[in-house]
């Protein structure tokens, strides 16, 4: 697991600063498969994941969303036949936060759990 994954998220109020374009650089780093997307003019981390069927992807996405309860942080999901998007932004803010990027590492590391 990546230092990033191991590193705490903390409680994300609506006047949390966002990352800044600098954070952002430094961290899309630790996580390179992801994607930085805008969607409705908020900039979100986009990764799409594939699995070999839909039972694969639908079993990944159960684990995303495993991880999100725990973390109190929840992304938007999409699953298709044989692929999951994952998309992480925090919601309080309509940006990014350290808290994606973590959770971006943390759902990357579910990969090597899959059974």
């Amino acid at each position: 697991m990546s230092q990033l994954a191991q590193q705490p998220c903390e409680a994300c109020r609506s006047d949390a600063p966002p990352v800044s374009e600098q954070e952002i650089k430094t961290l899309q780093r630790e996580i390179p498969e992801w994607s930085l997307v805008q969607r409705d003019g908020i900039p979100q981390l986009e990764r799409v994941f594939a699995f070999r069927n839909f039972k694969q992807a639908l079993a990944f996405t159960n684990q995303v969303g495993d991880l999100a309860e725990q973390a109190g942080h929840h992304p938007a999901l999409l699953t298709e036949w044989g692929k999951v998007t994952v998309f992480w932004w925090t919601h309080a803010i309509n940006g990014l936060h350290k808290n994606d990027f973590i959770l971006a590492a943390r759902t990357d590391a579910l990969l090597t759990q899959a059974p």
